[in-house]
């Protein structure tokens, strides 16, 4: 064979090699990888907006700018301004419903509808005081625009569903700082028992990590974790054992906020929606005056609580003020969400354990505690695991994952997310 001859034949090879490279690689990170990279960037700013408009808001609404009085009256302003907007508005969804449509349909069902009163809503209630995070409200706008980004490219149910997911995790990156507990959360939060659409994994990292680089150089806050906690002390074998005693009370406080939660919202809905927003607002204002645990997500405070004075009834009014105040924040029609007040009972829990215990790893019992109650409500094990390790910059992945564990074990036949469940046959691959 001549050198003509064998170079005609591996001209075809080299284009077949060519076209593969362009139909391939080229076409699935148009397909794929841009759409994840835009959605994690625009989940950043949007992050960055809401947050942004959140703290403007609070500088007037706020209840440390106010007595205590003038606040009761702004909380139930803000309560009927909340119902008025759901009832000249569409009523912004729950998280609820965006798990259920992403399991049925890829994404959110309505666009424009629950987002145009879901943001102003959720806005005030937090601004004012209410005891629910914005976490819940900004992942599911967030994930809302990673279903818009799939339609508008005409996407099937799954890439819909990979995109939404990567949009909730962007969400979720801003307000946790922990790009890999966020993915994981989004994902877990979709069902009871672990994360089951793994093909989702990947791209909800990558546009998690492309989000919190976004909002990183945006707002030049750097790598440092959340919240200063201290010094963890060297894990012994006996921590292990009170990783497994932290899961179990862990378990408990969650079945205890769960069936508080659905009580208290079998009481609002005998309400109409205006007078609903309303009571849970002057509700709320009421229970300012004794405690001001009632009101905020505890973000801030949860700084106030790691160094406060060993008092026992301190952390246990603390606790109380937490659990109620969220509970009647979530159930009375306040938009907001309950990831941040769990952590801060959790770590106000384990504090109380310390007092109660001296001889135990006050850290460890903390971390093992925040994500116990969060795992017992969400049903996120690893995820809740990651984003407290990683807020709180705490090397205690062992007993905290002990104690994850545990409690979703405990409570998996109790949620509070009712459309969590497993995959659809239909969407396996």
């Amino acid at each position: 064979m001549n050198s003509d001859q064998s170079n005609s034949n591996l001209k075809p090879h080299r284009l077949s090699a060519i076209q593969f490279f362009a139909e391939t690689i080229l076409g699935d990170l148009h397909r794929t990888i841009v759409p994840i990279l835009l959605i994690g960037a625009a989940g950043a700013i949007m992050g960055l907006a809401y947050l942004t408009a959140l703290r403007a808001l609070q500088r007037v609404l706020g209840p440390e700018h106010s007595g205590p009085w003038v606040h009761l009256a702004i909380m139930a302003a803000v309560g009927l301004t909340i119902g008025l907007i759901k009832r000249f508005l569409d009523n912004p969804g729950e998280m609820e419903l965006l798990v259920d449509n992403i399991h049925v349909l890829g994404g959110h069902d309505d666009l424009r509808g629950s987002l145009r009163s879901l943001v102003p809503v959720s806005l005030l209630c937090i601004a004012a005081g209410g005891a629910a995070g914005p976490e819940a409200p900004l992942v599911q706008t967030t994930g809302t625009m990673g279903t818009w980004l799939a339609k508008r490219r005409g996407l099937s149910v799954e890439d819909t569903r990979v995109l939404t997911i990567t949009g909730m995790a962007a969400g979720f990156t801003v307000l946790f700082g922990a790009p890999l507990g966020a993915a994981i959360f989004a994902l877990e939060i979709l069902h009871r028992r672990g994360l089951e659409y793994y093909e989702a994994l990947l791209p909800a990292v990558l546009g998690s990590l492309c989000g919190y680089a976004v909002y990183v150089l945006a707002t030049g806050l750097g790598l440092a974790p959340v919240w200063t906690f201290p010094t963890a002390n060297a894990l012994r074998g006996t921590d292990i054992a009170w990783s497994f005693a932290a899961g179990v009370a862990g378990a408990g406080v969650a079945v205890a906020f769960t069936y508080l939660t659905i009580g208290c919202r079998r009481v609002f809905e005998r309400m109409p929606m205006i007078a609903r927003s309303t009571a849970g607002g002057i509700i709320l204002g009421l229970l300012a005056m004794l405690s001001p645990f009632a009101l905020k997500f505890g973000e801030i405070q949860l700084d106030a609580l790691l160094t406060a004075p060993a008092v026992a009834t301190f952390f246990v009014i603390a606790i109380f003020a937490k659990l109620i105040g969220t509970s009647v924040t979530v159930s009375s029609g306040w938009r907001g969400g309950f990831i941040i007040p769990l952590f801060f009972i959790g770590a106000a829990l384990g504090r109380l354990w310390h007092v109660t215990v001296p001889s135990t790893n006050e850290v460890m019992l903390m971390a093992a505690l925040m994500v116990a109650i969060n795992t017992g409500v969400t049903k996120t094990p690893l995820g809740s695991t990651l984003v407290v390790t990683e807020m709180a910059g705490l090397p205690l992945l062992p007993t905290t994952i002990v104690a994850a564990i545990v409690s979703l074990l405990l409570t998996s036949e109790v949620g509070l997310i009712h459309s969590q469940r497993r995959r659809s046959v239909t969407t396996a691959h």
